[in-house]
């Protein structure tokens, strides 16, 4: 007998919209602008050139924590972190490695499940590789634009045990951040990022077994990340029956995905934290950040979709209904607009587009609600009702004053509470009539 557990943790990279770069005066909007033109000696990290950080990247960075249930450290700093690629132009990234902004926080899956935020920690991203054939020759092109934007890293603790709780997550993550306003996070545009980190717990006759790490880099897809992180897991097992591996240090790697053959494919062994020989960024003093400064930071928090979404439930909402409305700020605001409507219907009418949230939401509620012809019964049971309670006025009515014809249909109206169609009052009355 075998059983598989896979366990996942996810990093989440998120490009922060900020007016420029982090450490200099760059235009940070770099996606669609022409190669190489949004550049300067300190992105590009020249001699001499020195870094400053942006203090509206740091505060954004704060907000993430805090919206994330996270401590935020007092004292922070940043680093070097020591690696070569083509697309990063200095030979190394200015990051945080021992004392990121932002630690020990949570996110809560619908089904009570808490996963923990290791850190949220402040970074620059890198440039971008582009591969292309060039007087017939395969070459990589590098566009450096993108290189110094205010990059955030989210890294969950490996608490996720399956796609659904991976996407579930995803998308938490990706409704916070752009509830805050911190970040547009269009994952088309490479504004969001995910990285899953995938190995497997297997048990079988001999014990437990865990497979080696495998980090899925740089997916733009709630989709793709759960086909890959399914692949990834069917891989894992296969392999392990194979060989035998299991997980050591060292022998952690990572993998594409190919969204068209539906597969992750082999891109190099990961590296160790003391392979990025990280020291403190000689150019950036240390950071303190002052409890007034994170607690004003709080104060600029919207309600959040948890909080949001157990007050609509509350008020009786539906709960399907409350995380749709949850996640369109129109529609909320249209909900909670009107109090006074008998909030689980207005709530199921919005959901399912039948009131158009930018027209006259009253009369089109009141025209939902009335009681039509579909409840005849209970109208003619009204009818009865006001005939037997008004003699004299029926017997007005009967000698010609057609005219009382109206309080009849109001003493209707009346007891049901405004919801009758009055068409259909007045007709089932001139038929007891």
């Amino acid at each position: 007998m075998k059983n598989t557990t896979p366990i996942i943790g996810i990093e989440v990279h998120v490009e922060l919209t900020t007016n420029s770069k982090m450490f200099c005066g760059c235009p940070a909007d770099h996606f669609g602008k022409s190669p190489n033109t949004q550049t300067c000696p300190v992105c590009l990290g020249l001699p001499g050139a020195l870094p400053v950080p942006n203090q509206k990247a740091i505060e954004d960075t704060i907000k993430i924590g805090l919206a994330l249930n996270c401590e935020i450290n007092e004292e922070t700093h940043f680093d070097r972190k020591q690696y070569f690629y083509p697309d990063l132009a200095k030979g190394y990234q200015i990051s945080q490695y021992d004392q990121p902004l932002s630690h020990d926080g949570f996110l809560t899956l619908d089904s009570g499940k808490k996963i923990r935020i290791e850190r949220v920690h402040l970074e620059e991203d890198t440039g971008k590789l582009q591969h292309t054939i060039l007087n017939g020759e395969r070459v990589s092109l590098i566009d450096f634009n993108r290189c110094g934007v205010p990059l955030v890293e989210i890294v969950s603790m490996p608490d996720i045990s399956s796609t659904e709780e991976a996407k579930e997550y995803l998308k938490k993550i990706h409704q916070i951040v752009r509830e805050i306003k911190v970040t547009t996070a269009d994952l088309e545009k490479g504004q969001m990022r995910l990285e899953p980190t995938v190995n497997v717990k297997i048990t079988d006759a001999s014990g437990e077994h865990l497979t080696p790490l495998v980090e899925l880099k740089n997916i733009n897809s709630f989709n793709f990340a759960t086909l890959a992180i399914d692949y990834e897991v069917k891989r894992l097992v296969a392999e392990f029956e194979k060989t035998g591996f299991t997980k050591k240090g060292g022998n952690k790697s990572t993998r594409g995905y190919d969204s068209v053959k539906k597969v992750t494919f082999p891109q190099r062994q990961k590296e160790e934290a003391n392979d990025y020989r990280y020291f403190p960024e000689p150019d950036i003093p240390p950071l303190r950040i002052s409890n007034s400064v994170v607690e004003k930071i709080r104060t600029e928090l919207p309600a959040l979709p948890d909080v949001i979404i157990e007050n609509l439930v509350v008020s009786g909402v539906k709960l399907p209904d409350a995380k749709i409305i949850s996640k369109d700020r129109l529609a909320l605001e249209a909900l909670t607009a009107y109090p006074g409507f008998d909030q689980t219907k207005l709530a199921s009418f919005i959901v399912n587009k039948k009131i158009d949230i930018s027209g006259n939401i009253t009369s089109q509620y009141r025209k939902l609600t009335q009681i039509g012809e579909t409840d005849t019964g209970k109208l003619s049971a009204f009818v009865e009702k006001v005939i037997t309670d008004n003699p004299k006025v029926v017997e007005e009515y009967k000698k010609g004053k057609t005219g009382v014809l109206g309080f009849l249909v109001g003493q209707v109206m009346k007891l049901s509470g405004g919801k009758a169609d009055p068409k259909t009052v007045s007709t089932l009355l001139l038929e007891k009539l």
